[in-house]
């Protein structure tokens, strides 16, 4: 039989020597969502949603709803009782019928994460979800917290732009907690979770930021997306306001450029920006940190910064 994996996937599992344990992880993987998940998804009332824009950039978007608005009303079917703003970056791809998605469902509160990835259609007022590819992540790197969303007001009107804006090299900053998404070369989608100590996002200009990749389950399904297709969308929630930062462009891996952990960094070149209010999750609390977070090195604010 075949590699279960596309060639991306291939090349980085082979290069970090991880190739064994890769195969190991794919046991995960299955087409159906079990009893146990539909049962998780239940009780979520978010959903990060990856998936390519017309453009063929991917962009990572946030779906709030009450408890029940994720169903599973089949063992290959996930509908979702929500479709993004006019002015999500993907509000077009999510309304097309055949739409590749990867979506991730995640309980900070009990460090518990789910992975779907498939075909995406309109249904009703939301979106219904053909599986493809079920399958839990484990707990490491995400901090407990309980998120709530930010509430159901009016439209709030989001902010574009090609850089980030001081404010927005803050919250990156401080951030332990973002959301990546990728795509393969046939365009197949992926939803997946970064987290770490404050400061393990490296902002180095208001157009250039890095991040190490840390030690996981060997499946390198973001990496192995990037080798192949070197682009990815960012989501970045800001806790204390509810507002979320999404952002687009180029990614690549450097290998050896983190001296301290793997080896692997990834480096993400701004091109678009979309800033939003209250379009995201609220948790004021202080976050019990994961005890897998590596400690973060210190960086001097005033020299990261050195491109224009």
């Amino acid at each position: 039989m075949g590699s279960p994996y596309h060639h991306g996937e291939r090349a980085v599992q082979e290069r970090a020597g991880l190739a064994d344990q890769a195969l190991f992880s794919e046991g995960a993987r299955r087409r159906e969502i079990p009893e146990v998940a539909a049962d998780f998804l239940a009780e979520r009332t978010w959903l990060v949603v990856g998936a390519l824009d017309a453009s063929e950039d991917p962009w990572c978007s946030l779906l709030t709803g009450p408890p029940g608005f994720l169903d599973a009303p089949g063992p290959r079917t996930l509908d979702v009782a929500a479709r993004p703003t006019a002015d999500d970056p993907l509000a077009g791809a999510l309304g097309w019928d055949g739409t590749r998605v990867g979506a991730l469902a995640i309980d900070p509160a009990t460090r518990r994460r789910m992975r779907i990835n498939g075909v995406s259609r309109p249904h009703g007022n939301g979106l219904r979800v053909t599986t493809e590819q079920v399958y839990a992540n484990c707990p490491k790197y995400i901090q407990r917290r309980d998120p709530a969303p930010a509430g159901s007001g009016p439209p709030v009107a989001s902010r574009v732009g090609t850089r980030l804006t001081g404010d927005q090299r803050d919250l990156v900053r401080r951030a332990d907690t973002f959301f990546v998404a990728t795509a393969d070369a046939s365009g197949d989608a992926d939803a997946n979770h970064r987290g770490g100590a404050p400061g393990f996002v490296r902002v180095h200009s208001s157009t250039v930021l890095s991040w190490p990749d840390y030690v996981g389950n060997a499946m390198f399904n973001t990496l192995g997306n990037l080798w192949v297709r070197p682009r990815a969308g960012l989501l970045f929630p800001d806790w204390e306001t509810g507002a979320v930062l999404r952002l687009s462009g180029a990614a690549r891996i450097v290998w050896d450029g983190d001296p301290e952990g793997t080896g692997r960094t990834i480096e993400f070149t701004v091109e678009r920006v979309v800033a939003t209010d209250a379009a995201g999750l609220l948790a004021p609390d202080p976050p019990d940190p994961s005890r897998f977070n590596p400690t973060v090195p210190l960086h001097d604010p005033r020299t990261e910064e050195v491109h224009p």
